[in-house]
């Protein structure tokens, strides 16, 4: 059998989609032997709102764009009209992570083959389907491609797809009927599950139970002093298909004032995508309890320390990845917010809730109260699906 020699991680530079992809590529015991590309995007607010187009076109826009506008765009100069440097808005943003190129990369696929053996391409996000069909469409003797995210269409370019059970959502009947006749080709997916689709409850993640010991360690002397029980709070931001305001930062600050007496200690992280207007009245609420540490975004993230010391979890409905993560470390999760999601993200909520994994957060709580259920195990269980998948074309990873 030929041994797995390298992978290439596809990323799109959102944190979540990159984080399922180092997540699988940790399970199979490869992070040593990968390398990140990322998909770029033009940049600046005119290109804000082409992010729906494909990204081939949308580079084509702008190179028209930038071809058309050229004479005409200022310039700083010195002397007579020399150029010295683009105007900040023509600036792009120097990264260290190279550009994914399907031609390049399938070129290092096939030399990696000759002379150590087979290359693992694994990708996670609408940006990254067409480099990754088309390294397979260039290299497929020599490559094994993983699509994480449902690609809407065509899935036999890929090797292995990896999604959530709720994309299938709009195949069911209740999902059909939310569907007007004219969109329902254009909303994922268009058939059932194929024999190479593997269906997993959440998103694939890298905390896996050596990750929370690394962390345990790491978070040890600001973590383990707290007093007991320590229960995290995660907000996230509202989504498409999952909208609040200062609805939702109002609720869940009236519920944790009550919840307050049966905890020890309480730590509340934000994300990214979390509105000023949230944060703020959730520290204008909390920020001056004793029993409150609110992170301020500076110095190391304390994410995988929460994970490991927590004893309980509250965490906002919009959030899958949070949620897929919490929900793989056996504590009680609880979760805010769900009724405000529609879609299949409401489905995604009932499957947590009939698998006993969360409960509502209704500030009625006893956190010292602890209870239990199998945790969410989607990642292991997914790289297990790709270790015997490649098996079958006469791969293996290496020992």
């Amino acid at each position: 059998m030929r041994t797995i020699s390298r992978v290439f991680i596809i990323g799109n530079g959102v944190a979540g989609a990159e984080n399922q992809c180092f997540g699988l590529v940790r399970a199979l015991g490869l992070s040593h032997r990968q390398t990140l590309y990322r998909v770029i995007r033009p940049q600046g607010d005119i290109n804000k709102r082409l992010q729906w187009l494909p990204v081939s076109l949308h580079k084509k826009l702008e190179n028209v764009r930038k071809l058309i506008s050229k004479d005409s765009l200022p310039t700083q100069i010195a002397g007579r009209g020399q150029r010295l440097m683009p105007l900040p808005a023509e600036r792009q943003v120097v990264s260290d992570i190279p550009e994914a190129d399907a031609k390049h990369i399938a070129t290092l696929a096939c030399e990696a083959f000759a002379k150590d053996g087979p290359s693992l391409v694994v990708a996670s996000g609408r940006d990254t389907i067409s480099i990754s069909s088309s390294i397979k469409q260039l290299a497929p003797e020599y490559v094994f491609a993983v699509q994480i995210q449902h690609p809407r269409s065509r899935l036999n370019r890929f090797d292995l797809v990896i999604t959530p059970r709720h994309d299938y959502y709009p195949l069911t009947p209740e999902g059909q009927k939310q569907i007007p006749w004219l969109l329902r080709r254009l909303i994922t997916p268009r058939t059932s599950p194929e024999r190479h689709v593997i269906l997993t409850v959440g998103a694939l993640h890298q905390a896996d139970s050596n990750a929370l010991k690394d962390a345990a360690s790491t978070w040890h002397d600001e973590l383990a002093p707290l007093r007991r029980p320590l229960l995290v709070v995660n907000v996230g931001g509202p989504a498409g298909h999952c909208r609040y305001g200062t609805d939702l930062a109002l609720e869940l600050t009236a519920l944790l004032l009550n919840v307050i007496p049966t905890c020890g200690s309480i730590r509340v992280s934000f994300s990214r995508r979390t509105p000023c207007k949230v944060s703020d009245i959730i520290r204008k609420e909390l920020g001056n309890h004793p029993k409150v540490h609110i992170w301020n975004g500076e110095g190391p993230n304390p994410h995988m320390g929460h994970l490991a010391f927590a004893d309980a979890f509250v965490i906002t409905a919009d959030s899958v990845s949070m949620l897929s993560e919490a929900c793989s470390t056996g504590k009680p999760v609880y979760v805010i917010g769900a009724e405000r999601c529609t879609w299949k993200f409401r489905d995604f909520h009932r499957s947590l809730k009939n698998r006993g994994v969360v409960r509502p957060f209704t500030g009625k709580e006893d956190i010292s109260e602890s209870w239990s259920y199998s945790p969410l195990n989607d990642t292991k269980e997914a790289a297990a699906q790709v270790i015997k998948a490649l098996a079958e074309r006469g791969w293996r990873l290496p020992a």
